[in-house]
């Protein structure tokens, strides 16, 4: 059986800079409200004035970096996996549209809609199709748009002010290094909690007819829905079981991670992880105080940061960790 490890790592973020004091333009909150609940100071939005940005379109740019990175071409490429709540249809996936905005060969592509949770999921595929054999270079992708659909009022401000846009990517290739790259991966759900962070509409469940005849300008079915002292409650436990499970699972301590990649849903959640795990700050990485919560994009693009300040060399024992609606959780650890 053959190892997985990632050769190329990439993220873009749009241009537009969103602060907290733009956000009391239309809202009533405050720069200070906000980053003591979250420790935000200031998040990415696509300008649709300015931009072509789109999720497909934010992901294969992220993509272009990390193939680079990787030393390879698009055409070494052998299957696509793009993680994302948010693609610009709602169906075919955004998995297809990057193999065309890439101009790739007629490889597969595969779409998880994992939220907060779903680059971990992501990697873990990716990570058992290398393995098996079946696959040499897999790209994995996180990309979320967020801005386009949160509610820019007062009603909705206990969601909007967290979320951002942007995408990460990761190239994750065949490797014969023993003890080297992923070395195992861990996921949960649990789905008796799925209505406490969630988006009603659209979806077969409230589908075209009912909005359509619906047509209320009071349904808030179709903003993303939240209920955050439960989710915070539920993270900080499943985060710390998902890290030691990892640990355990390879015969490791805490102390020996050198870096915890948890994925940025609020600070206080990274920094509640970090004092139980008796962390010091070199061995942290949060970026969500300047790009906000972008689910499936957040853990790739802050190890992409990470590794690109040089806070992670060969060697080290990096660990991922992710939590978010479903509930859906996981880790995976990694010997960089």
């Amino acid at each position: 059986m053959y190892n997985s490890k990632i050769t190329g790592l990439g993220y873009y973020v749009p241009e537009n800079v969103v602060t907290n004091d733009d956000l009391t333009q239309f809202m009533e909150t405050s720069d200070e409200w906000i980053q003591e609940r979250t420790g935000i100071k200031e998040r990415r939005w696509i300008d649709p004035k300015t931009s072509d940005d789109s999720t497909s379109v934010m992901g294969a740019k992220a993509a272009k970096i990390a193939i680079e990175r990787a030393g390879l071409t698009k055409d070494d490429i052998d299957f696509i996996i793009f993680a994302t709540l948010s693609p610009e249809l709602y169906f075919p996936g955004g998995g297809v549209q990057i193999q065309d905005l890439l101009d790739m060969p007629t490889i597969g592509a595969l779409d998880v809609r994992n939220q907060c949770s779903g680059f971990i999921y992501s990697l873990s595929v990716a990570d058992q199709f290398i393995k098996t054999g079946m696959y040499k270079n897999v790209l994995v992708i996180g990309s979320e748009n967020h801005s386009g659909g949160l509610e820019r009022s007062t009603r909705g401000r206990g969601v909007t002010v967290i979320f951002g846009d942007g995408a990460g990517a990761a190239v994750l290739s065949r490797s014969e290094e023993e003890g080297k790259g992923i070395l195992s991966s861990h996921l949960h759900s649990e789905g008796k909690y799925a209505k406490e962070l969630v988006l009603e509409g659209p979806s077969t469940g409230r589908w075209v007819p009912e909005i359509m005849k619906a047509n209320d300008p009071d349904d808030t079915s179709y903003y993303p829905y939240m209920n955050g002292q439960f989710v915070f409650k539920h993270a900080v436990v499943r985060f710390s079981e998902a890290i030691m499970e990892g640990l355990q699972a390879n015969g490791l301590q805490k102390e020996d991670i050198d870096m915890l990649i948890p994925h940025q849903a609020n600070l206080r959640i990274a920094q509640f992880i970090q004092k139980k795990f008796q962390l010091s700050d070199d061995k942290v990485y949060n970026n969500i105080m300047k790009y906000g919560n972008t689910t499936a994009a957040s853990v790739i693009i802050a190890l992409t940061e990470a590794w690109e300040k040089g806070k992670i060399n060969d060697g080290d024992l990096v660990v991922l960790a992710a939590f978010g609606s479903g509930f859906t959780w996981g880790s995976v650890v990694i010997r960089w």
